[in-house]
This record gives C-alpha cells, sequence and structure tokens, in this order.
C-alpha cells in the first residue's frame, strides 16, 4: 500500500472485483461465526464490498464495525449494509484498533500489505482482542511472492511457520490451519 493508494489498487479495479468475488471461504467464516456467541462484537479488516462474508455475520447475529481503504468498495458495502458501522480507510492506521472487540476477520488482506506490515497488524489484531478474542485471517502456507490477478500488483506471503509464530508471540493459543472449499488458506486462534 502506497500513501497515494492505501487500497493497494483495488479502487481502481473496485468493479472487476465486485464481478470477480466468489463465495468461496463463506462456509468456512460461517462455521467460524457459529463459535461466537451472539451479539459478539467482529471487526471485518478489508471488508471489501461486504460479500460473501458480511451476510454471515450479520446472520450469526453479530455486531459488526467493517474497514477497507477502497472508496469505491465501502460505498457498494455500504448500499448492502447500510446498518454496519464502517471506516474508510487503511487498516494499518485504523481508529476501530482503539476499541475492544470479540472477533477479528480479516479475508484477503494481509499479503496484500507490504512485507513488514502483516506482523504489526497480528499484533494490532491481539491487542484489540477482548481476552479470549478470537482471530480469523486468510494467507497462503507457502512463503513467497505473486502479481495480483487483478491489480498486477505484488503480494506477499511471510508462510505458515512465520503467521504462526507471530500468532504465538502476540499471545494466541489454538492456531489452526483451515482451507476453504476454494483452496484458500486461513490461520484461526484464541487470545490466552
Amino acid at each position: 500500500m502506497t500513501a497515494q493508494d492505501p487500497s493497494n489498487g483495488y479502487d481502481a479495479v473496485a468493479e472487476d472485483y465486485i464481478r470477480a468475488r466468489s463465495d468461496a471461504g463463506a462456509a468456512l467464516v460461517s462455521a467460524w461465526a457459529a463459535n461466537l456467541p451472539v451479539g459478539a462484537s467482529v471487526l471485518d479488516l478489508g471488508c471489501g464490498h461486504g460479500d460473501p462474508n458480511m451476510p454471515v455475520l450479520l446472520k450469526a447475529g453479530l455486531e459488526v464495525a467493517a474497514i477497507d481503504a477502497s472508496p469505491s468498495l465501502l460505498a457498494a458495502f455500504q448500499e448492502r449494509y447500510p446498518c454496519v458501522e464502517i471506516a474508510c480507510e487503511p487498516v494499518q492506521d485504523s481508529r476501530f484498533f482503539e476499541r475492544q472487540f470479540d472477533a477479528i476477520l480479516a479475508v484477503g488482506l494481509l499479503f496484500l500489505l507490504p512485507e513488514n506490515e502483516p506482523l504489526s497488524l497480528i499484533d494490532k489484531m491481539s491487542a484489540a482482542l477482548s481476552s479470549q478474542g478470537q482471530v480469523l485471517f486468510s494467507a497462503p502456507l507457502e512463503q513467497g511472492s505473486w502479481e495480483d490477478l487483478l491489480t498486477t500488483r505484488r503480494s506477499i506471503s511471510l508462510g505458515e511457520r512465520a503467521y504462526k509464530a507471530a500468532l504465538k508471540d502476540a499471545g494466541f493459543v489454538e492456531i489452526d490451519s483451515l482451507t476453504d472449499q476454494g483452496g484458500s488458506h486461513y490461520y484461526s486462534a484464541r487470545k490466552a
């Protein structure tokens, strides 16, 4: 992400992203959300236009706040989900991290951040979670980089070992690796 474009190119391709977004991962997020108590507070980082995860979170009876750095995606989100509190800002500088949440979701986000920032974001997530708070985020198992299909910008995965070590260092336990029906990988953890 750059100062000129905190959405890392996604604002420019918002319409293409909305058309291309599938419901892959919704079942996994639904199973995760089902383990949260009704009324639990959830922060959705990089919410995009909201689909497919926002309907799952709202159906589970959760109180959701959402962040995205793309004004276009967030405008589409607000049309679909006007009852959700939102912020159009980079996650790294979000005012939501001044609050406490029961759970944090970050799908399709960490690998878009510059190489040193995912680990810092994991620390921020931990600090913003209540005791026993839970996190679920997607990131590849493998370490490496690739060109994003929509934005053609560089994406970076730190790899399973680095993500799990960062979660452990940030005070998380019960760290699990999960895979959705589309083959994307997720990390689920709970604060000690």
